[in-house]
C-alpha cells in the first residue's frame, strides 16, 4: 500500500512522503488563492472550494482565513457555511451533511498519534474519520477529535472539546462533551 492508501484506510502512515507532501502543497497553494480573494467575492470563493473539496452541495461559503491538510477528503452537503478560522485537518474522510454552520476558530482534527512515545518520535501518524449529520451547528472554538461521528440536528456548544460519538438531537458541551439537553423539534420549530 502506498502511504497515501495506508492513511485514507486508517492505518499508520508517514505524512512525510512525498506524495503526500506533494498533495498538501498543491491544497496550501489552493488555500492561498482563497483567503487572498476578497469576501464579496462569493462566485469566485465558491468556485475555488467546489474545484478543492472531494464534494459540495450547490451553496457553500466559507469565511477567510480557511486551513486544511488535502481538501479532497473534505465532502460537505447543501448550504455549509464556516466562519472565520476554521480548520480541518482532512487526513482521513470529513463528512458534513446539509444545512450545516461552523462558528469561528473550530477545528475538525482527523489527524492523530500513537501514544507509545518511541513510535510517536518516528513522525509516524494515523486517521480517523469524522462525520457530521445534517442540520448540525458547531459554536465558537469548538474542537472535533478524529473518530467522532455527530446525529443530525446535533448543536455543539462554544469551546467544547468533542472525544466521542453522539446521536440525533442533542445539544452537548464542555470538556469532555457530554449531553446538556435533548433538542426538542417540535418546539424549536416556533
Amino acid at each position: 500500500m502506498t502511504e497515501k492508501e495506508k492513511m485514507l484506510a486508517g492505518e499508520l502512515y508517514f505524512p512525510s512522503d512525498k506524495t503526500l507532501s506533494a498533495l498538501r502543497k498543491q491544497c496550501r497553494i489552493k488555500l492561498d488563492e482563497l483567503n487572498s480573494i476578497c469576501q464579496s467575492e462569493h462566485k469566485t470563493r465558491t468556485r475555488l472550494l467546489k474545484a478543492l473539496f472531494g464534494s459540495t452541495g450547490k451553496r457553500l461559503y466559507i469565511e477567510s482565513s480557511f486551513k486544511c491538510d488535502y481538501g479532497e477528503n473534505i465532502h460537505v452537503g447543501e448550504n455549509f457555511y464556516a466562519n472565520f478560522n476554521c480548520v480541518i485537518l482532512d487526513a482521513a474522510k470529513v463528512t458534513i451533511g446539509n444545512n450545516c454552520m461552523i462558528a469561528p476558530q473550530v477545528g475538525l482534527y482527523t489527524a492523530t498519534h500513537p501514544i507509545d512515545p518511541a513510535q510517536r518520535a518516528t513522525g509516524i501518524e494515523f486517521a480517523k474519520p469524522i462525520t457530521i449529520g445534517d442540520n448540525c451547528w458547531i459554536g465558537g472554538m469548538a474542537v472535533i477529535n478524529p473518530g467522532v461521528t455527530l446525529g443530525d440536528n446535533v448543536v455543539v456548544a462554544s469551546g467544547a472539546v468533542v472525544t466521542k460519538s453522539f446521536g440525533d438531537n442533542v445539544v452537548i458541551g464542555g470538556n469532555p462533551a457530554k449531553v446538556l439537553k435533548q433538542v426538542n423539534l417540535e418546539t424549536s420549530k416556533s
